[in-house]
């Protein structure tokens, strides 16, 4: 039986074990995805052991995706890029690591927004790492113009200097609106429990595209102001069903398809979270 996992502190809130465990059952492979919880100080151990354990590889969660990547003795282009490791596979006996989170946005895109790299303009509110992995993304698909904008400036200005990007002052958002042909928030602002994200689109063109990586809510304050506008709202879901693809093909041998089936699923899931105390 092959067997893979996630591994994170905490990682019981993950919903990578139901993504994994639907593809599972799909193709008929015999296999299992596991929850691993490993403190910062247990993660350096059980990462240098996967290439002697019977794991066949696993996907690695906040706050281990910097000691993931320093684990690995082979890491891809974008993960060296983006300068961290989620999905980790055993390749000549030695640790092999990836950052599918580029790869995740550009697809749920695709997707969800045909045609979307043609905007070669955009706006990415945050400086973290899926910040720094979306930004990636948009170097691959030819960006022409990328403007970061953060809380912190200082961290918006590292980003860009790293991607030949620029950063813009936040209280500089609402200028930068109508040229950007695409809007980004990765922060934790809109999210269950935090504070809207404070952004007025009435100046954005018609066609701009509004990505939203969070999914919970599903339909954040930044999406439905979009949506009110009739602009192109993507929420979060589809990034984080379409970044586990890679990993799940790397260990299992199949490449899954990310369908409404899926999407499905993770819906019931949140809100079946949603509506316990």
């Amino acid at each position: 039986m092959i067997r893979a996992f996630v591994t994170g502190w905490p990682v019981e809130h993950s919903l990578s074990p139901l993504m994994h465990t639907h593809w599972l059952k799909r193709h008929g492979i015999e296999g299992s995805y596991e929850k691993l919880a490993k403190s910062p100080e247990e993660i350096g151990d059980f990462l240098a052991g996967l290439p002697a354990s019977r794991f066949a590889g696993g996907n690695v969660t906040l706050p281990h995706k910097e000691a993931a990547f320093a684990a690995c003795k082979t890491l891809d282009d974008a993960a060296r890029a983006i300068g961290a490791v989620n999905t980790v596979w055993i390749e000549g006996g030695e640790l092999a690591g990836s950052n599918t989170d580029a790869y995740g946005f550009m697809a749920n895109l695709d997707q969800k927004a045909p045609g979307w790299d043609k905007a070669k303009t955009a706006l990415v509110l945050g400086a973290g790492g899926a910040a720094r992995a979306i930004v990636h993304a948009l170097g691959m698909r030819n960006f022409e113009d990328v403007a970061i904008a953060n809380r912190t400036h200082d961290r918006a200005v590292i980003l860009a200097d790293s991607f030949e990007a620029r950063a813009v002052d936040w209280s500089h958002l609402k200028a930068e609106v109508p040229a950007a042909g695409l809007i980004v928030n990765t922060t934790s602002l809109g999210m269950k429990g935090q504070p809207a994200l404070e952004i007025d689109l009435t100046g954005a063109v018609s066609g701009t595209i509004v990505v939203d990586i969070v999914y919970t809510p599903l339909e954040t304050p930044l999406l439905a102001q979009a949506r009110k506008l009739g602009l192109v709202a993507v929420d979060g879901l589809g990034m984080l069903l379409h970044q586990a693809v890679p990993g799940f093909e790397k260990w299992f041998g199949h490449r899954p398809q990310v369908d409404d089936e899926l999407r499905q699923v993770l819906l019931d899931e949140l809100a079946r979270r949603e509506r316990s105390p």
